[in-house]
């Protein structure tokens, strides 16, 4: 079985959402709040930041910007 699991872009979303839940919980338990609190957030904030990711991370370019990759917008006469 030789094909991913997941795909490579949403492996990356998964990620950065896991690493940003990471960082959120770290700094609230190195606030001074208990390791639950700090559990917590951290898992809102990777769940926030999951769709977050997913937008920020698109799947198609922006409008004109294949064109003009491709070179076939150079209809300048």
């Amino acid at each position: 079985m030789n094909r991913a699991l997941l795909p490579l872009r949403t492996t990356l979303v998964f990620l950065i959402a896991i690493l940003a839940g990471v960082v959120a919980a770290s700094l609230t338990w190195a606030s001074g709040e208990q390791l639950a609190r700090s559990v917590m957030a951290g898992m809102g904030a990777t769940a926030v930041a999951v769709p977050f990711f997913d937008r920020l991370i698109a799947t198609d370019p922006a409008p004109g910007i294949d064109a003009a990759a491709s070179g076939e917008a150079d209809d300048r006469g």
